[in-house]
Formats: C-alpha cells, sequence, structure tokens
C-alpha cells in the first residue's frame, strides 16, 4: 500500500512539473462512485479513478500525450466481509507524427474501428462495453501508420507487440501486423481489415455503413485459429440501423442483431449463437439524457437489462446507472463493466478539467 502511495505522488509530481513547460496542456479525470450489487459476494462497492493526463502539441505537426490509470475499490458485506483492491498504470503514452495526409503513433495507444455500436465483431483491439458511460479501455503497444486520400479513402496499417491482453484469445506476447482498408461509397464508407499474429491466429473484418433515410451498417468479422481448439474458425456478424423519432425532445433508437457461428472447419459449423440488441437515447433537457440498453440472448433466453440517466453540472457530471441481468455474463466480448451482473445500482459522479 506504501508504494501504491508513492507512486502516486511521484506521477502526479512529474506531470505537474511537465505542464509548466510550452506547449504542454495538463488536464485529468477524477471519478467517484458507490455501487450496491446484491448477488455479489459484496453487496457494497466504493470506488474510485483518476487519469492524469499531459499533452504536447509542437506546431511542426509533432505531438505527444501521456496518462495513468490510478484506480482503487473497496468492497464489503456489512459487516462481516471486506474486500480491497487498486492499482497504477499507465493508460496513455505515445508520440505521434502527422502531416496533411498522414500520421504515425507509436507507443500506448487506443485502436478502434468499424460500424458496429453495442455488438461489435472487429473489436480486435479494444474492450469498450457500451453501458460504460466512461467508455474506459486498455490501450496496446505498438505503431499505427494512416495515410489519407484526398476523396476520403484512407489506409492503416499496424504493428503491435507486447499486448498479453489484447484480445480475448491471446495469451502470449508475440507481435501482431495488420492493416485496414477504407474508402468512400454512396452515402457512406465501406472498409476491410486484416490482422495476424505470430501465425498463431488470423482475422479478416469486413465492414459498410450507409446513411438513407435511416442510419444502415453491417459488420462480419472471420477468425482462424491454428491451435488444436474445438472452435478452429469463428464468424461473428452484426446488422444495425439506426434513427431518431421526432416525439418531444427526439428519441434515439439503434438496434443490432449479432450472429456467432463456429467449428472445427470451414463453413462446418455446429456452435450457433444469436443476440439481439436495442440502445434508447432520450434528451430530458439540455443537460441532462436517459437511456436504456437490452441485450437478448437467443440460446439461453436471458435478457440483459441497463437503464442511465446523466445530468451535466459545468465540469462535474453526474450518473445513476440500474441493471437486472443473468449472474453468468455471456454476451460476446463484453469484458469492460465485469460487474455488471446480477442486479444493482451504482452512483458516479465525474470531474473533467
Amino acid at each position: 500500500m506504501k508504494r501504491f502511495v508513492h507512486q502516486i505522488v511521484f506521477l502526479l509530481l512529474f506531470t505537474t512539473a511537465w505542464a509548466q513547460e510550452p506547449n504542454f496542456r495538463f488536464s485529468g479525470q477524477l471519478s467517484t462512485w458507490g455501487q450496491f450489487t446484491p448477488d455479489l459476494d459484496k453487496t457494497l462497492w466504493f470506488g474510485g479513478r483518476y487519469i492524469p493526463q499531459i499533452k504536447y502539441t509542437n506546431h511542426n505537426k509533432f505531438d505527444l500525450e501521456a496518462s495513468a490509470n490510478i484506480f482503487g475499490d473497496f468492497g464489503m458485506k456489512p459487516f462481516s466481509q471486506f474486500e480491497s483492491d487498486g492499482t497504477l498504470k499507465p493508460y496513455r503514452l505515445w508520440v505521434r507524427f502527422a502531416t496533411n495526409q498522414m500520421e504515425f503513433r507509436a507507443g500506448l495507444q487506443k485502436i478502434n474501428f468499424g460500424s458496429a455500436q453495442m455488438l461489435r465483431p472487429l473489436m480486435w483491439f479494444d474492450k469498450m462495453d457500451a453501458r460504460d458511460p466512461l467508455q474506459m479501455t486498455d490501450g496496446v503497444w505498438g505503431g499505427l501508420f494512416r495515410y489519407y486520400f484526398k476523396n476520403n479513402a484512407n489506409i492503416w496499417l499496424w504493428g503491435l507487440a507486447m499486448n498479453k491482453d489484447a484480445k480475448i484469445m491471446k495469451g502470449d506476447l508475440k507481435p501482431e501486423v495488420g492493416a485496414r482498408v477504407q474508402f468512400p461509397i454512396n452515402r457512406g464508407e465501406m472498409a476491410f481489415s486484416y490482422t495476424t499474429h505470430a501465425t498463431k491466429e488470423h482475422r479478416m473484418g469486413f465492414d459498410v455503413r450507409a446513411d438513407v433515410v435511416v442510419g444502415f451498417w453491417f459488420e462480419t468479422s472471420w477468425t482462424y485459429l491454428t491451435d488444436s481448439v474445438p472452435l478452429k474458425n469463428q464468424l461473428m456478424t452484426t446488422i444495425g440501423g439506426d434513427y431518431t423519432i421526432g416525439t418531444g425532445n427526439g428519441l434515439g433508437i439503434t438496434l443490432e442483431h449479432l450472429l456467432f457461428t463456429g467449428g472445427s472447419k470451414v463453413f462446418d459449423y455446429n456452435n450457433n449463437a444469436q443476440f439481439t440488441a436495442v440502445n434508447l437515447t432520450y434528451p430530458l433537457s439540455f443537460f441532462g439524457n436517459a437511456n436504456a440498453i437490452l441485450y437478448y440472448d437467443w440460446k439461453n433466453k436471458n435478457v440483459y437489462n441497463f437503464a442511465g440517466y446523466n445530468h451535466q453540472f459545468k465540469n462535474i457530471t453526474l450518473y445513476l446507472m440500474a441493471y437486472l441481468n443473468p449472474k453468468t455474463n455471456a454476451l460476446p466480448m463484453q469484458s469492460g463493466f465485469m460487474r455488471f451482473t446480477g442486479k444493482g445500482v451504482q452512483l458516479m459522479a465525474v470531474w473533467n478539467y
């Protein structure tokens, strides 16, 4: 515990000192919460997270970002059981060189793409949960090159390494390389993606989005594992759309359906699962918004329910969240909020400066 406190003090002094230099900006996010979870062993949780961030911008097209994730929480079952945890680790740490049509970024960074919003087959390098109001996700170590053509087409090239937890399927630190080509189409855009992990895993992806009366998207990812596992071939496909109904302040509706299939041979899938997700958003006022997210697991016939409300007070935002979910999480690749199991209520305050 003493070492953890010393690390926090050092980080705060370090970032504050850097922030005094020209072209540096020091900012941060402080969040704290209380949560009632009657279905967990510890029924009451209290926690906080601090993300100090420094940014450097050079007018010669060079910039950098450094931030840390300082997290601690405390759980108890009044008044017999207690549990606490705390971590301090880098959150983002990258440098970038950019021109009008290209950029290269190296270090610990967030890489995400695709058209889907809740059920995302192309969630290759992040673990963001649609129910998380802060959209927290660890970054990946590596380099990312992007080139933008004048017709709005662009190409991505990446090389990653030392990312033990970057994907659910991966448990070693071997390198990974990949590419993405994205180009405009009539009223939308289309993209092809590919990544491979040291000849042990290959992933191919395709996504398209078009806006014609309603927003429409299609996203799919095929994974091939070279190890001897039952589901060597895995296919995830999502189709979705969104529309805002002009009732009151405007009711936003987003709907997605995902099909997962897996098997030992290509096109010989004997394990299937389907999920449907609905997201409803409604602005109650200029400063307050309400939303509800529902997932339905067709195979297990389970419903995941989430409702939230947030209100903005200058630099502080309050979040009130309630959920009613199965005690075992079966949602594909939804690992951002592992405590969203069973039923519970959470109140969170977030200060951005």
